[in-house]
């Protein structure tokens, strides 16, 4: 399957149009002081000025213009939104799942009825974490102690009360509201504005008749804004993906041409594609606070038209941190894609991930350490990073409604310092949380963000059950080998003796088979010209 199922140019046909204006890079000679020692030294230094207009035939006509005037800022309030939280299919039935929003801690599960719900992650009685209790007739269990909550957050049981005495009225948590739409389970943050359902985002091909999807879950180690910065740059596909699989070529790499057709208080959106085609055949939508899709329309021979889209749901995590729930499906999927099962795309989405992982994450320290916009530190080109500076300039307008934000000319930086999560249990932890991503003993046991099985597998249903499961044949086929080896050591007969080898030979190549597949599964890419 070609990487438009995994990555978000979901076609490598680009275009694109700007009309701001943003840093100009030049050079400028500065005469250091004349000594008796040495003679006159001239270094050369690279600074931002404002770019004058545009001219033919100029150096700056490569490059993003900088719009003029004050920042436009508008009314936006983080919490007053609804976030992804999670995919619906995946939320695990038997246990609560610990999430989190920016630095809300949550806890999402099914009660007892099936219904969802979500409190605050932490028990009022001395703050431990719920995510880490457990589901006790359809209720949540506080494991330090037993207390007990359903609901609307109400404690109904503390077993260390007497027969006679009442539950205090105040032993209840802060309760979020969720809604399940289209298979994703959003969040409303704000305890002050009663939730607002025309805000939960639809998506119309979604929707659509005969419509199929691929859905994974990804989470990341590095800021949303850099995730969706990553997510709406085209540009970067054929080179940091090359040859990923067939879509994504290196020689590709080319100018592309953008043309944005709608700026708005919650986002923008336009048409792209390769300026080799003249033509703008994407369409791309960013839409507060952390939604993005990509889609194209393609009518075949028989003037039906299909609908193909690239759908990203950016959840912001914390500090360095964000899950994104990518959602890539069409009204005509290729029979070459029906003969690979979904786990393959979804390892092959781990990959894609990887791939860009330790560059976005340096960008992420760069960002936090020279505490300045993006403006000076960027050289936005006209043929590449259009959204990349709409996207910016739009976190100019709504960033003060932020915890924190990098925006094109404007910058706040986080008030509290990022949350030091809770040490992961287990004998082997400490050596878990010391170990390589690419294997390393009880690498599965500590939480890491650096590991494709806590990035991915451990979100997906699906991949956990074919991990599991082809472990469990990798031992037992391990187990029938060594047993064949064994009795064909031990029988006279060449018969049986070549039947029992053969037999091994076969056992011990569908273990190696198994042990790939788990492999692939839960093992991080690594580039060929990385020393390890």
């Amino acid at each position: 399957m070609a990487l438009l199922l995994q990555h978000p140019s979901l076609f490598h046909t680009t275009s694109f149009l700007s009309t701001y204006k943003t840093p100009l890079i030049t050079l400028s000679q500065t005469p250091k002081s004349i000594t008796s020692r040495k003679p006159r030294n001239w270094a050369v230094k690279c600074t931002t000025v404002a770019a004058p207009e545009i001219g033919s035939g100029s150096n700056e006509d490569v490059l993003v213009v900088e719009e003029k005037g004050r920042v436009n800022v508008v009314d936006y309030d983080w919490t007053e939104e609804w976030y992804p939280l999670y995919l619906a299919k995946n939320i695990p039935e038997d246990a609560p799942l610990g999430l989190t929003v920016f630095d809300k801690q949550v806890v999402l599960y099914r009660d007892g009825k099936g219904e969802l719900q979500c409190y605050e992650d932490r028990c009022p009685h001395r703050l431990a974490k719920l995510s880490e209790g457990q589901l006790v007739d359809g209720r949540l269990e506080c494991l330090y102690h037993g207390w007990q909550f359903e609901g609307d957050g109400k404690c109904v049981k503390i077993p260390q009360l007497p027969a006679d005495a009442k539950i205090p009225r105040s032993a209840c948590t802060k309760t979020y509201e969720v809604k399940d739409s289209q298979g994703v389970v959003w969040i409303w943050m704000s305890h002050k504005t009663p939730p607002n359902p025309t805000k939960i985002p639809w998506f119309e091909n979604f929707a659509r008749p005969g419509f199929r999807d691929f859905s994974t879950t990804h989470e990341l180690p590095y800021d949303h804004s850099i995730l969706l910065e990553n997510l709406m740059d085209p540009a970067h596909v054929p080179i940091s993906h090359d040859r990923t699989d067939w879509s994504a070529k290196r020689e590709d790499a080319q100018p592309l041409r953008f043309k944005v057709t709608e700026r708005t208080d919650r986002g923008f959106a336009g048409w792209w594609g390769r300026e080799a085609d003249n033509s703008t055949p994407n369409f791309l939508k960013f839409e507060a606070p952390c939604n993005l899709q990509n889609n194209r329309e393609i009518i075949d021979k028989d003037g039906v038209t299909n609908y193909f889209s690239g759908l990203f749901l950016c959840r912001p995590t914390g500090q360095g941190k964000s899950m994104l729930i990518v959602r890539f499906g069409s009204t005509k999927r290729s029979p070459l894609a029906n003969l690979f099962p979904e786990w393959y795309f979804h390892q092959n989405a781990g990959k894609v991930f990887e791939q860009d992982m330790g560059f976005l994450s340096s960008q992420n320290e760069i960002l936090m350490r020279e505490k300045k916009p993006t403006k000076e530190l960027y050289i936005n080109l006209r043929s590449s990073d259009t959204w990349v500076a709409e996207y910016r300039k739009w976190m100019d307008k709504a960033g003060h409604g932020m915890p924190y934000h990098f925006g094109h000319s404007t910058i706040s930086m986080p008030e509290v310092a990022a949350v030091v999560e809770h040490a992961p249990a287990g004998l082997v932890a400490s050596i878990a949380a010391s170990s390589p991503a690419k294997g390393g003993i009880g690498t599965k046991h500590a939480p890491n963000l650096a590991n494709r099985y806590f990035r991915h597998v451990v979100h997906c249903k699906e991949c956990r059950s074919v991990v599991k499961a082809f472990e469990a044949w990798k031992n037992g086929l391990s187990v029938v080998a060594a047993l064949a080896v064994t009795f064909a050591i031990l029988v006279s007969g060449r018969q049986w003796k070549a039947a029992l080898l053969l037999a091994t030979a076969v056992s011990v190549a569908g273990a190696y088979a198994c042990s790939t597949v788990v492999a692939m599964n839960t093992t991080n890419f690594i580039r060929s010209h990385r020393r390890l």
